[in-house]
């Protein structure tokens, strides 16, 4: 048996009154996902725990077969495995995101967060700010290290964990309040500000009409994680596809490989074809029983508050990996399954993540089920299935 997980960042969402009341799922044309339905199991799963903050490091943990309970240990020290960044027993890490802030404002204080990406700004961008970075802020006990698009580190040498605000909680919301209560990081950020605000590679992206990546943004502390063999766990050996090092480092602390993909970004454009190329040569020609494909864009969709771009996340992810893949599988002659679902709900309501359960589609080639042949909240919702822990769920998918 192959085993294959289709995890559609951010891709459940509310009813939206201009869709007519759907939700950008039920919106969207998903011939492939509804065709695989008919001979499916359905349900919900929570991914997000009680209490735990919604976020793709907690409900990825849990999809993966982690229970973040146990497991998690904040989310930028999974990011560090992923670019080798090496973390020693109290040493702290946080994300150091390149974010857009408003510019005509006199203090850093009354500025307003605009954009928690830059502009999906591109990784070779991002690296020369980020130098620029490591530079102006050199301070001893604190190293920088370049990381994906607008996705970066920040490691302190035997610090402290601390409750810090991910800015894609507080899009269009003056930032004062939300400033890390630590002077160091403070002062970071604020000098962050004038080191990158006039660099060439703004004043190019301005001109250009992009928004500029004009100042640090610290977030995610944690820990040094440990996490246990997926290999020895599950009985099966796992591969990552992702763009996002969150991901990859959690490949990396489960011992899973990660097969990277030529043009993979985390965006609305990213290489999904080239996904679904190397998620199907993993498992029918590489010795791979298990591959986890990761796609961020529905979650970027919904940060941006973008629903049309949401919709057509969606759309590409059906139509160019799930169609694909399953097509590939079953013409292989392999025995496989297939588990689609996202993470955690990005609702284009309030440009963040909620907590909420979510739906899966379990289908498996060798039973034929009798789905209700479409995927959607509702779908999970109305089937009476439920999951309370999600990390409970790759066990039903891989030892049920």
């Amino acid at each position: 048996m192959k085993y294959i997980v289709i995890l559609c960042d951010g891709m459940a969402d509310e009813p939206i009154d201009a869709l007519g009341g759907k939700t950008p799922i039920e919106a969207a044309r998903t011939e492939n996902m509804d065709r695989l339905a008919k001979d499916a199991e359905i349900g919900v799963v929570r991914t997000v725990p009680e209490g735990m903050t919604p976020g793709s490091d907690t409900a990825n943990l849990s999809v993966i077969g982690y229970d973040p309970k146990k497991y998690y240990s904040g989310r930028s020290p999974l990011e560090a495995l992923s670019i080798g960044a090496k973390m020693e027993d109290g040493d702290v890490s946080f994300r150091c995101n390149l974010v857009t802030l408003s510019e005509s404002e006199t203090d850093y204080e009354d500025r307003v967060i605009l954009d928690h990406s830059s502009g999906e700004i591109s990784t070779a961008e991002a690296a020369e700010l980020l130098e620029a970075l490591k530079e102006g802020l050199k301070k001893d006990g604190y190293t920088f290290y370049a990381g994906t698009s607008y996705r970066h580190l920040l490691i302190q040498k035997d610090g402290k964990t601390m409750d810090l605000t991910a800015p894609h909680d507080i899009l269009e919301k003056c930032i004062g309040e939300y400033l890390p209560k630590d002077e160091v990081l403070r002062d970071m950020m604020v000098r962050s500000y004038d080191i990158l605000k006039d660099h060439p590679i703004n004043k190019k992206r301005r001109a250009e009409g992009k928004n500029p990546a004009n100042s640090a943004w610290f977030w995610g502390a944690g820990t040094r994680p440990a996490l246990a063999s997926f290999e020895e766990k599950n009985g099966v050996k796992g591969a990552m596809i992702s763009a996002v090092d969150l991901l990859k480092g959690i490949a990396v602390g489960a011992g899973m490989h990660n097969i990277m993909v030529e043009g993979a970004n985390g965006g609305l454009h990213t290489n999904y074809s080239g996904k679904a190329s190397a998620a199907v040569k993993a498992l029918n020609e590489d010795g791979y029983d298990f591959v986890y494909v990761h796609i961020e864009a529905p979650d970027e969709m919904g940060h941006q508050g973008s629903m049309e771009d949401k919709i057509k996340a969606i759309e590409y992810i059906d139509e160019r990996i799930i169609g694909p893949v399953a097509d590939a599988l079953h013409d292989s002659g392999e025995d496989f399954r297939m588990l689609i679902l996202p993470d955690h709900p990005t609702p284009i309501r309030v440009r963040t993540h909620t907590s909420d359960p979510v739906p899966y589609l379990l289908y498996d080639s060798t039973k034929k089920t009798d789905g209700p042949g479409f995927y959607s909240e509702k779908a999970g919702r109305d089937s009476g299935r439920y999951i309370e822990e999600g990390w409970r769920l790759m066990e039903h998918f891989i030892q049920s």
